[in-house]
C-alpha cells in the first residue's frame, strides 16, 4: 500500500491548499487526499475562475512530485430540511467531483445524511435520492463516490450505516458502478471490533480513513495515540484484499483551547490557547514514519 494523508492536517495553519500540500510533501508524503469538506459560497473553488485555481494547484503539486489520489467532498447534512443548506451541499459536492477529474482523483468520500425518526428503509430511500443527483457528474467525470461508516457517538440514536454489513447493503441498494465505500477506522473503533465489518464490506471497500481514538469520541488522532487494535485492522485489510491507499485522516491530533477540560478560569495572560505550526510538522513526520512501520511490518509498504 502507498501512504497518503489529508490536506486537512494543515487546515488551521495554512490558508491555501498549495501551502498545505507543501507541508505534507516536506514531511515525506508523496500521495495526497484533498479535503474539500468546508467549501463556502465565497471560496475560490466556487467562483467562475475555479478551473484556473485547480490547474494551478495541480501544476504546483506536480512540481513537488506529489500526486492527488483521494478526496473528501463537502461536509454537512444532505438530508437537512433547510433547502439553502442542501442546495449548497449538492452544488459544492458536484464541484468537488469536477475538481477530482482535473486532479486525476478517482475516489471521493461523500457523507450520507441523517434525519430524526427515519427507519432504515426510509434512510436508504432518501439517501439514494441524494446520491442519484450526483450520478450525471460522476459519470461525466469518471469519479467514484464513496459512502462512509459513522458511529453512534456522532449520530446518536439516528440510523446510519455504521456497520460493514449495512454499508454493503446500502451500496447494493444504490446500485451504481461508481458508488462504493470508504471505511473509517476511528469511527469503527468507537463501535467495537471491526474485523468482521471490514470483511462484510468486502470488495466494495475502495478507500480507508485510517485514524485512532480512545473509543469514547471521534478524535481523529495519529496511530498509536489511541486504543485501536492495529493488528485487527491490518489483518482485515489483507484478508479482504484491499488494494487502495493507506490514507491517514488524523487531522485533530492537536487540539485547541476550545477542547480543553472545563471549567476554565480567566487569566490575564492566555498564551498557549492554540497549537503551533512546528508541532504539526513534527506530528506529520511521525505519522508518515509510523505508517511506514505499520505497513512494513506486514510487508505491505509501497513507495
Amino acid at each position: 500500500m502507498k501512504i497518503a494523508t489529508t490536506t486537512g492536517d494543515f487546515k488551521r495553519f495554512c490558508t491555501s491548499d498549495a501551502d498545505r500540500v507543501r507541508e505534507i510533501a516536506d514531511a515525506g508524503f508523496k500521495y495526497i487526499d484533498l479535503s474539500m469538506y468546508s467549501f463556502t459560497p465565497e471560496c475560490a473553488y466556487m467562483q467562475s475562475s475555479w478551473r484556473d485555481e485547480v490547474e494551478k494547484l495541480k501544476e504546483f503539486a506536480d512540481g513537488l512530485g506529489v500526486t492527488f489520489v483521494q478526496a473528501h467532498s463537502q461536509g454537512g447534512n444532505p438530508l437537512s430540511q433547510n433547502k439553502d443548506d442542501t442546495d449548497f451541499i449538492l452544488a459544492a459536492t458536484e464541484r468537488s467531483i469536477e475538481i477530482c477529474e482535473i486532479l486525476g482523483i478517482k475516489n471521493t468520500v461523500v457523507h450520507s445524511g441523517t434525519r430524526p425518526d427515519l427507519c432504515k428503509d426510509e434512510w436508504f430511500e432518501l439517501n439514494k435520492k441524494f446520491y442519484e443527483k450526483l450520478f450525471p457528474v460522476m459519470e461525466r467525470c469518471g469519479v467514484n463516490v464513496l459512502c462512509e461508516n459513522s458511529t453512534k457517538l456522532n449520530v446518536g440514536d439516528l440510523y446510519f450505516v455504521n456497520s460493514g454489513k449495512d454499508m454493503r447493503e446500502f451500496i447494493k441498494y444504490v446500485d451504481h458502478p461508481l458508488f462504493h465505500g470508504c471505511w473509517d477506522t476511528g469511527h469503527a473503533n468507537c463501535e467495537g471490533s471491526q474485523y468482521d465489518d471490514i470483511m462484510a464490506l468486502g470488495d466494495e471497500l475502495f478507500a480507508i480513513h485510517y485514524n485512532d481514538n480512545h473509543a469514547n469520541g471521534d478524535e481523529h488522532i495519529a496511530p498509536f495515540l489511541g486504543t485501536m487494535n492495529h493488528d485487527e485492522v491490518i489483518n482485515a485489510l489483507v484478508d479482504v484484499g484491499y488494494k487502495g491507499y493507506f490514507t491517514l485522516e488524523c487531522d485533530s491530533s492537536l487540539v485547541s483551547y476550545n477542547s480543553w477540560i472545563r471549567p476554565r478560569r480567566r487569566f490575564s495572560k492566555a498564551l498557549l490557547s492554540e497549537p503551533q505550526l512546528f508541532m504539526q510538522r513534527h506530528i506529520e513526520k511521525m505519522m508518515y514514519e509510523t505508517s511506514e512501520y505499520i505497513l512494513s511490518a506486514y510487508g505491505l509498504l509501497e513507495k
